[in-house]
């Protein structure tokens, strides 16, 4: 099964100013829970491009620590960007960045489609500890970024 998180953020910045964050592999570490143990390994030295290879040690849950490799696919600046698993903790992992410009700001939006590895027990397991865990992981991108770059004012927009 093919599971989906779609969030969505309104910031109070440029799109410029959103892809000059969000496009810099480097941004990542600094928007990731801390639990998470996230460390760049290679792969972050330039301005992210089509090709790209990422590495990352994470620890998603306490005592699992895993290698995840990423490749960036596609790149459409400044609206847009795609990532896609090569090898780590899913069976299937595509993510998709979006910038939309909104009145006020801009509107930041993830789509994530990821599969579950071991079969029946990665199934039972998704309700239970994977999607908490990456619901978890979202809400503190949120927080993160509304530190960095403010609360959106929905009164006025």
């Amino acid at each position: 099964m093919i599971y989906e998180i779609n969030t969505k953020q309104k910031l109070p910045i440029t799109k410029q100013k959103a892809w000059e964050f969000l496009s810099d592999p480097k941004n990542l570490q600094e928007i990731m829970p801390d639990d998470m143990g996230f460390e760049i390994l290679s792969g972050a030295d330039r301005k992210m491009f089509t090709g790209q290879l990422l590495q990352y040690n994470v620890t998603p849950f306490p005592g699992f620590n895993t290698k995840w490799v990423t490749e960036i696919t596609h790149v459409e600046k400044p609206n847009y960007f795609v990532d896609i698993q090569l090898y780590g903790p899913y069976a299937l992992w595509h993510h998709k960045h979006f910038i939309h410009e909104i009145e006020g700001g801009v509107e930041v939006e993830d789509l994530v489609h990821y599969k579950i590895p071991f079969g029946a027990l990665g199934r039972l397991m998704h309700p239970l500890v994977v999607k908490p865990k990456l619901n978890k992981i979202f809400k503190a991108r949120e927080a993160k970024m509304i530190e960095k770059f403010g609360h959106f004012d929905n009164q006025n927009k």
